[in-house]
C-alpha cells in the first residue's frame, strides 16, 4: 500500500516534469520524485516493531548481540543514504532556481515555449 503511494508520488512530480511549461513547475516535479524515491527508501529499511541499531562497547564485549537482535533492528543504511540525497538534492534544487531565475531576468518569463521562440 505505501509503495504504491510512492509510485504515486513519482509518477505526480513525472507528470509536472513531462507535461508543465512553467520552469518552477518543473523544478518542483523534480523535487516531488526526488522526495518520492527518499521515502521510498525509508520505507525499504522500515521493520514494524524494530529497534534502533545502537550498541554500547559493553554490549558487544558481553556477548548480547545475538541473532534476535540482528533480525529485529531498523536498517540504518537507507537511512544513511537519504539523509546524503536530501543534502545533495538541496545543493542541485539551489541551482535550479538558480538558473531559473538567470533565465527569467534575461527573457523575462518562465515559459519554456516563448524562451525557445525568443532564442536568436
Amino acid at each position: 500500500m505505501l509503495f504504491s503511494l510512492c509510485f504515486l508520488l513519482f509518477v505526480i512530480g513525472l507528470y509536472c516534469v513531462l507535461v508543465k511549461k512553467n520552469m518552477v513547475k518543473i523544478v518542483l516535479g523534480i523535487v516531488i520524485m526526488e522526495y518520492a524515491v527518499n521515502v521510498f527508501l525509508i520505507m525499504l529499511g522500515y521493520r514494524i516493531g524494530g529497534e534502533a541499531p545502537i550498541l554500547t562497547a559493553g554490549d558487544v564485549s558481553a556477548g548480547v548481540v545475538s541473532d534476535s537482535f540482528l533480525s529485529t533492528s531498523v536498517d540504518p543504511l537507507p537511512q544513511a543514504l537519504v539523509l546524503t540525497a536530501i543534502v545533495i538534492s538541496l545543493g542541485t534544487l539551489a541551482l535550479m532556481i538558480s538558473i531559473c531565475v538567470r533565465v527569467y531576468e534575461k527573457y523575462g518569463t518562465f515559459d519554456i515555449t516563448q524562451i525557445r521562440r525568443l532564442k536568436g
